[in-house]
C-alpha cells in the first residue's frame, strides 16, 4: 500500500519512525458527465474571471477570501514556517478509555506502518502497551494543510489511527429531537426487545453493498445491448398512519421466518420449528377492563344482565355472569325460529279451518229458520181462507 504520510510518531522521548497508509477504500461507481445530444464528455476547465482564460495547475496558487471579498494570498511557504510542532509528528497527548471517544468523532482511518527495522522494536513496545491497558491514545497530527485529532488503537498487529473532529465541530443534537413530549409504552417496547432478539446478530463480513452490485449489473447489460428489467418501487407506506404495536407483532414473525428458512437452507437437520432456542415468543396484546380484587367478607358481584336479539328480531334479556354463561349457538335458534314459525302457520291454519266451520253452520241456521218461517206464514194465510169460506 501506498503511504501518503511519512513522519513519526512522539511517545513521551521515545520517536517512532511511521509510515500512513490509507486503511479504507471506496468502491462506490462513478459517472461522467456527457452531452446527452452525442454523448460527448463534459469537462470543467479553471477559468480566470478577470481575464476570462483558462489557467494551467502551475499557476493556481491559494489564497484567504476576506469578509469583504479582498483575496489575501497564502504560499506553501508561509504555512512551512508556521511554528507547528505535529508538521511531521503524531504527537500523543493523553491514554483514555476507548468509550471515552464519541463515535460522531471518528473521520478517516489509517494504518500507521512500522518505516525501517529500527522503527519495529518501540513500534511493537506501544502497540503492546495499550493492548495491556485497553486504553487508546489520544494524539495531535497535521495532514493536508491543517491540524487534526486522532485516536490511536490497535487492531490485530498493527496500530491504527482514527481521525477525530474537534469537539467544537460537534454540532447538538437537540433539533433533530422529535417535537413534544412521546410516551412509549412497555407493551411497546417488549415487542422492540423481541423483535431485536429475533434478528440476533451479524457476521459484519457477510455485509455487502446490493445497490453497487444492481449498477455493475445495469452497466454490463447495457454494454451486451441486452434489456434492462425495471423492478416495481416497494411500497414504503410513507404518509400512512400506522399502528405500532400491530407492525412490530408483524416484524417479529416476519423476522422469525426469515431465519426459519436460513436454518432450513443449511441442512444442518438442527433447532426445532420455532426458529431456535434464542427466536421470541409473539403474544398479541389484548386490552381487557381492570376490576379490583374482591375484599374478604364483601359481597359478591350482582348477576350481569346481557341483552342481544334473536335471529326472529326478538329482544331477551338475560341475567348472569358473562363468564359462565354461553350464547348459544346460530344455528341452534334458527331451528327453534324454524319450528316455531311451522307451529304458528299450522295454528293460523286450524283457526282458518274452524272460522270456515262456523260460518257455515251460521248459513245453516239463518237457512232453516228463514224456510220455516215461510212455511209457518204458509199455514196460517191457507186457515184464514178455509175459515173465510
Amino acid at each position: 500500500m501506498r503511504s501518503i504520510w511519512n513522519g513519526a510518531i512522539s511517545f513521551g522521548l521515545v520517536s517512532i519512525p511511521i509510515k500512513l497508509v490509507n486503511a479504507t477504500e471506496h468502491h462506490s461507481i462513478s459517472f461522467r458527465q456527457i452531452h446527452l445530444a452525442d454523448g460527448g464528455r463534459i469537462r470543467y476547465r479553471k477559468v480566470c474571471e478577470l481575464d476570462e482564460e483558462e489557467v494551467s495547475g502551475g499557476e493556481i496558487g491559494k489564497a484567504y477570501e476576506d469578509a469583504d471579498g479582498t483575496m489575501i494570498p497564502v504560499t506553501d511557504e508561509d504555512l512551512a514556517q508556521l511554528p507547528l510542532p505535529t508538521a511531521k509528528t503524531i504527537e500523543i497527548v493523553a491514554f483514555v478509555p476507548a468509550d471515552r471517544i464519541d463515535p460522531l468523532q471518528m473521520d478517516s482511518a489509517y494504518y500507521l506502518s512500522a518505516n525501517g527495522v529500527p522503527a519495529a522494536k518501540p513500534y511493537t513496545l506501544l502497540r503492546e502497551a495499550l493492548q495491556r491497558s485497553n486504553r487508546v491514545a489520544v494524539a495531535k497530527f497535521a495532514l493536508r494543510g491543517r491540524e487534526r485529532l486522532g485516536m490511536l488503537r490497535v487492531v490485530d498487529d498493527v496500530i491504527a489511527m482514527h481521525g477525530l473532529l474537534w469537539p467544537d465541530e460537534i454540532r447538538s443534537p437537540q433539533d433533530a429531537a422529535p417535537d413534544g413530549d412521546v410516551t412509549v409504552r412497555d407493551a411497546e417496547l417488549d415487542l422492540a426487545d423481541a423483535l431485536m432478539n429475533t434478528l440476533g446478530e451479524v457476521d459484519m463480513d457477510s455485509l455487502h453493498d446490493d445497490y453497487r452490485e444492481a449498477v455493475e449489473e445495469l452497466v454490463a447489460a447495457k454494454a451486451a445491448g441486452e434489456s434492462v428489467l425495471t423492478a416495481e418501487p416497494e411500497d414504503t407506506g410513507e404518509g400512512k398512519v400506522i399502528d405500532l404495536i400491530a407492525a412490530l407483532e408483524n416484524s417479529v414473525r416476519a423476522a422469525r421466518r426469515s431465519r426459519d428458512n436460513e436454518g432450513a437452507g443449511d441442512g444442518d437437520g438442527e433447532g426445532d420449528g420455532d426458529g431456535g432456542g434464542d427466536m421470541a415468543d409473539v403474544h398479541p396484546i389484548r386490552k381487557t377492563p381492570s376490576r379490583a380484587p374482591r375484599k374478604s367478607g364483601q359481597a359478591p358481584e350482582p348477576a350481569r344482565k346481557t341483552t342481544h336479539r334473536t335471529p326472529t328480531g326478538k329482544t331477551v334479556t338475560r341475567s348472569g355472569s358473562s363468564a359462565t354463561k354461553k350464547s348459544a349457538p346460530k344455528e341452534t335458534g334458527a331451528k327453534k325460529s324454524t319450528a316455531k314459525k311451522s307451529t304458528s302457520r299450522k295454528t293460523a291454519a286450524k283457526n282458518t279451518t274452524a272460522k270456515k266451520t262456523t260460518a257455515k253452520k251460521t248459513t245453516a241456521k239463518k237457512r232453516t229458520s228463514s224456510s220455516g218461517g215461510t212455511a209457518a206464514a204458509k199455514k196460517t194465510t191457507h186457515s184464514r181462507k178455509r175459515t173465510s169460506a
